[in-house]
């Protein structure tokens, strides 16, 4: 691939690394990509951030054909610049952008962009412990039009935020609002793909957790409201007596690449792991009986995040006495350790950034 590269005339202060945030600071530059139904994949180009102009007609405006990821940049102890395991965002992107009918990147170009753009943004990779560089690649229709069907034009781009910690309080346990109104998917629809259709219809949901004092929401399946499957930003996983149980892929559910970490780790570990239908029903009664050790949830943005406190129907159970499980901080120990290079990739998860 052919990429091209326009500097930007003026570069961006740095902000305080004590002080990211999540998502409020982005690079000087972006990668964009265009696609068309004659010409394919073209004219590849590293440009500097800025606005993306759009005619009023723009197809995803109007009937939503767009999908997105997110993976990280770290630095190890030695300096070097390092991704984890992009090629499984890029298999994601392309199985999310076939269901939505959309142009599929070859997974060899979308981290062969990301490698580059990394690199060339590489002063922005924070190096102050938990820290990183953020990568939210992004695909959408740009064929103007009134119509539904499938668009013959889409851009792909890649940004870049340096990010801290994705909840404030950092590794902390927070408190899950378990939805029996509204549902996130249903077997056949678009669950297991990351488009943002997903996230504006689950908001409604979140609102109602935080005004009764919820930081997230856990959704139950969509045609029998009876089973665990996945929390608004990640997936769940929950420490059973001695087993570790989370919902399956079966199409509603995002195959998450730190879901699949975590699970490889705990196997190899030599715990007990169940991909299988948990009820609602029989998660509360292992709360109740304090079956339930611990709970964690599992994505990109935040690793992991420790669940203190689950509510169904006004009842409210606690685990772990609200602390961070044993199990729960080895994990992101782990697994941040191997990000970051601090720890051996026996897995081969590492991608470097040459």
């Amino acid at each position: 691939m052919e990429i091209k590269v326009e500097r930007a005339k003026t570069l961006k202060e740095k902000p305080d690394q004590s002080n990211l945030g999540f998502g409020k600071y982005f690079t000087d530059h972006m990668f964009v990509y265009d696609w068309d139904s004659e010409k394919g994949w073209h004219d590849a180009r590293i440009v500097p951030y800025a606005p993306i102009q759009m005619d009023p007609a723009t197809m995803v405006l109007h009937y939503a054909q767009e999908t997105f990821e997110g993976l990280k940049a770290y630095r190890d102890p030695e300096g070097n610049v390092q991704l984890f395991r992009p090629e499984m965002n890029a298999k994601r992107m392309r199985n999310s952008n076939k269901r939505l009918c959309m142009a599929e990147l070859p997974e060899e170009e979308f981290v062969e962009a990301v490698e580059t753009l990394v690199k060339y943004e590489q002063d922005w990779i924070p190096t102050a412990p938990e820290t990183s560089l953020y990568i939210r690649p992004f695909m959408f229709a740009t064929e103007p039009g009134v119509g539904v069907h499938p668009a013959n034009k889409y851009k792909f781009v890649i940004i870049l935020t340096p990010v801290g910690n994705y909840y404030p309080e950092g590794v902390a346990p927070v408190k899950i609002w378990i939805e029996d109104e509204f549902v996130r998917a249903v077997k056949g629809g678009t669950g297991f793909t990351k488009c943002g259709g997903n996230y504006a219809g689950s908001l409604a949901a979140q609102v109602k957790a935080e005004e009764h004092g919820y930081t997230q929401v856990l959704w139950l399946d969509g045609q029998e409201r009876k089973y665990v499957e996945e929390v608004g930003s990640m997936n769940i996983m929950f420490l059973i007596n001695d087993t570790v149980v989370t919902a399956p892929l079966e199409g509603s559910v995002l195959p998450g690449v730190t879901r699949d970490s975590m699970l490889t780790i705990l196997r190899d570990w030599g715990y007990k792991v169940e991909e299988r239908h948990l009820s609602v029903d029989e998660l509360m009664e292992a709360g109740r009986t304090g079956a339930l050790k611990e709970a964690w949830g599992t994505g990109t943005a935040a690793v992991i995040s420790p669940v203190g406190e689950l509510c169904y129907k006004g009842e409210e159970v606690l685990i772990n006495d609200f602390k961070t499980g044993e199990l729960t901080q080895k994990l992101y120990d782990t697994l941040t350790g191997i990000q970051w290079g601090k720890l051996p990739d026996k897995f081969n998860w590492i991608h470097k950034v040459k």
